[in-house]
């Protein structure tokens, strides 16, 4: 009988990449793959991905309409109806194929540890389960290594290291006092529940209303951020698993890989950076991404040939460019600082800004104008220097290209490790959850960039951006870190992960 492996991404694009190129790693080592989406994410899946061999993408449909008004990218709309509705979905799928005329059951199951509620699903099957991080291990690392080191309670100035974990990740008093961020709308869902951080208690959480249904709710049990000192929820969720899978390599992340294997008591494999296979290509021929050829293309004023043209009339290594992602970005007010600072600073720059970037309540509507993308006349204003993407970029393009020099970002883990394999240096403004650890990370530990302020508990200032992009950009030792640890991507996908993936394989083929 030939053995078949489910992978169930958490609701969000940021999780669903990683877990589209891990179907891929799976298929390719001869296992039947099922990868199980609601269906407002087929949208994101590119056709190619519907013709690989041994994989199969399965949607489930909502049983009621979605509440949501669509906006200009689904992707940015909660998931079609609740997490009852995609655990009922799944499980009636499950039921199907187990009892079916030509019936197979899963040989296991690859949860993201953001769906860790279907485990139950599963369960009821006697299927055993796989947890996967689509971020990397220094966050859940720290998660966890906070947690027991409870209580924290530091002063200014001090700092506790934490046991087991590098020195240089040891916690300062303003890792402990950072300042909580209310999302701009709903698209919180796709990014951070569970993930907020040890310091996110009741009395620290953004104002506002209530978070709606699909927030405050994941599966048959609450769920939100974990509360000042307990138990990272993932912690919990992964007692079921029998391993767990994170979306890192030995190279960026050995020691904190080598702490979860100690301290959850099953194997910890590293099985990325789970990147395109276009990406591995273009590294080690040190060529241009074209992202059209990986992901879906959607709503932006400019094409890649605009983007390559603009790159190409700029000096090799000149250009920052600064992206916060679709999901999270600074406060209107700090945006404001952003656009004071870049046109200020004398470096060339490329900005992505997405539609109703900085503001709070929803996303705008169907039929998004240009007045729905702040800053409003920066582009004049900047001339020839500046760049401004609304809407969607092709961010590998960008960084792979040889003009880039420089990336201000949130530090989300999918844009870290792209950059980190394109030999970009960062200069990290993290807003929430993992990404403050992601931040620790690439300065502190890989020495790959800086922060953008010593003290992420108040509003960024002009002059603190405008210090930080002419530090990182005439920072040679950093750059020149940054070409080295590259060097090593272009040998390829990680010898490590392949490994790794290669004892899983052989795991599950001993499985009866």
């Amino acid at each position: 009988m030939s053995k078949e492996i489910w992978v169930v991404p958490f609701f969000g694009q940021g999780h669903l990449f990683p877990s589209m190129e891990l179907c891929k790693q799976i298929a390719s080592r001869n296992i039947n793959t099922l990868l199980v989406i609601p269906s407002n994410l087929s949208f994101s899946i590119p056709s190619s991905l519907r013709q690989y061999p041994l994989l199969q993408i399965v949607e489930i449909q909502p049983t009621s309409a979605p509440s949501a008004q669509p906006g200009p990218d689904p992707i940015d709309q909660p998931p079609h109806g609740n997490p009852d509705q995609f655990e009922m979905g799944l499980e009636n799928l499950l039921q199907a194929q187990v009892t079916g005329p030509d019936s197979v059951r899963p040989i296991c199951a690859i949860l993201d540890v953001m769906m860790d509620w279907t485990t139950e699903v599963f369960n009821k099957f006697d299927i055993p389960t796989i947890g996967f991080f689509t971020s990397g291990a220094c966050s859940a690392a720290m998660e966890y290594g906070l947690w027991k080191a409870q209580p924290i309670d530091l002063k200014p100035g001090e700092v506790r290291l934490l046991p087991g974990l590098p020195e240089e990740m040891a916690v300062t008093y303003l890792d402990t006092n950072q300042r909580p961020h209310q999302p701009p709308g709903p698209p919180l869902h796709l990014f951070g529940v569970g993930h907020q951080g040890p310091f996110v208690d009741g009395a620290h959480r953004p104002p506002g209303p209530p978070p709606p249904p699909y927030l405050g709710r994941a599966g048959p049990r609450q769920r939100g951020p974990p509360k000042h000192g307990s138990q990272p929820p993932w912690v919990d969720g992964l007692k079921g698993s029998i391993a767990l899978m994170i979306n890192t390599c030995d190279y960026l992340e050995r020691p904190f890989i080598e702490y979860l294997t100690k301290q959850i008591g099953k194997p910890v494999w590293g099985v990325g950076p789970l990147l395109p296979e276009q990406f591995w290509n273009s590294v080690s021929s040190n060529s241009i991404l074209h992202d059209h050829e990986i992901r879906t293309n959607r709503q932006s004023n400019v094409s890649e040939d605009d983007v390559i043209q603009w790159l190409d009339s700029k000096p090799r290594g000149s250009v920052l460019y600064v992206c916060f992602g679709t999901e999270v970005s600074p406060s209107m007010e700090e945006y404001s600082e952003l656009a004071d600072a870049l046109e200020a600073s004398t470096q060339p720059f490329i900005w992505v800004v997405h539609s109703g970037t900085g503001r709070s309540g929803p996303p705008p509507s169907l039929g998004t104008t240009q007045e729905d993308y702040f800053p409003h006349g920066l582009a004049s204003q900047v001339g020839p220097k500046g760049l401004i993407i609304n809407g969607w970029a092709p961010q590998l393009l960008i960084l792979s290209h040889s003009s880039i020099g420089g990336f201000l970002t949130h530090c989300g883990w999918n844009s870290t490790v792209e950059a980190i394999g394109l030999g970009v240096p960062l200069l990290a403004w993290p807003i929430r959850g993992d990404q403050n650890y992601n931040a620790k990370l690439v300065v502190a530990h890989l020495k790959l960039g800086f922060i953008i302020s010593d003290n992420l508990s108040e509003k960024i200032k002009k002059h603190e951006i405008v210090k930080g992009i002419k530090t990182l950009m005439g920072d040679d030792d950093i750059k020149s870190r940054a070409r080295n640890l590259a060097a090593i991507f272009q040998k390829g996908f990680p010898i490590s992960s392949t490994t790794n993936l290669d004892v899983f394989r052989d795991m599950i083929n001993n499985f009866t």
